[in-house]
């Protein structure tokens, strides 16, 4: 089954991880996995490094998701260093082992770099390259920045490109984190209105570091830090153990608010670790653990 076959049905939930920078990380990161699943999430999805590092260890994550038999393995794949020869290589791989589900991402830069030395500029040369060669045979979904793309000349432009994947044939969005859920409100409806129909998967990065929390938003994703949440960094400034419990309660929060948005999926950063993750969704009451 799909995962937008699923989202059409009911609220769904899905984490996401990333590859250990060491081999010796690679058996901590099962064990995650091992709690992440007792959730019955919908799918994981599996990033990997600027400029292609650590693909080797996503294809490892992914393939493991995929014989675990627990839930929908996702992999993340990027223009960066990719010709058309390198994508039918890599994607015939995924395929042989049980991925056929791709997030279709123009990628991060390496340090130094400054364009993607593939054939594909952007994520929208990816989805059309994977539809046409692969049709129904894959999944694929798209980013968006519900703020706008810090590259992109305006968040018209922005909406501009998502409807344009989806009629290259993007199947579903996973969007960048944001705190700001006004923002978030207007995007959604502004998409809409642009008639993008795609189900939405809403990125939930939980509020669980003050140094993290500022860092993914100002010098990672270029997402405001609204009142709110500028208030909770004040307040427990000097106290992690606080910032840490208290974010908790702020990211339930969100996730409350998002779904009375009508997303279709709660999709979870997990930063590879499931405690933060378990008392979270038990918290919420809105999800079941095995």
């Amino acid at each position: 089954m799909k995962i937008t076959e699923k989202m059409k049905q009911r609220v769904t939930l899905s984490f996401e991880v990333y590859p250990p920078k060491t081999e010796e990380g690679m058996p901590k990161l099962m064990g995650v996995l091992d709690d992440l699943y007792a959730w019955n999430p919908d799918f994981i999805s599996c990033t990997y490094g600027a400029g292609g590092t650590d693909k080797g260890r996503n294809l490892d994550i992914v393939r493991s998701v995929a014989d675990a038999g627990k839930t929908i393995p996702v992999s993340h794949y990027t223009t960066i260093h990719h010709t058309r020869a390198d994508i039918r290589r890599d994607v015939d791989q995924y395929l042989s082992v049980g991925v056929d589900h791709f997030l279709a991402l123009r990628g991060d830069f390496a340090p130094g770099e400054n364009e993607t030395r593939g054939d594909f500029d952007h994520a929208t040369g990816l989805v059309e390259f994977l539809k046409k060669t692969y049709g129904d045979r894959v999944c694929v979904s798209v980013g968006a920045s519900c703020e706008g793309h810090i590259l992109c000349r305006s968040l018209e432009s922005d909406i501009a490109f998502l409807r344009r994947k989806q009629d290259l044939g993007a199947d579903y969005i996973v969007t960048q984190l944001t705190f700001d859920m006004d923002r978030f409100r207007r995007w959604l409806d502004e998409i809409r209105t642009a008639g993008v129909t795609m189900p939405v998967a809403v990125g939930v990065m939980p509020v669980l570091s003050r140094d993290a929390c500022i860092r993914h938003c100002l010098s990672m994703n270029g997402c405001a830090i609204p009142r709110k949440l500028a208030r909770h960094i004040s307040a427990h400034y000097d106290d992690p153990v606080g910032f840490a419990e208290a974010g908790k309660e702020y990211t339930i929060e969100q996730i409350y608010e998002y779904m009375d948005c009508g997303v279709n999926d709660i999709h979870l950063y997990t930063l590879n670790k499931s405690e933060a993750m378990d008392d979270i969704l038990a918290r919420t009451g809105l999800f079941a653990k095995e």
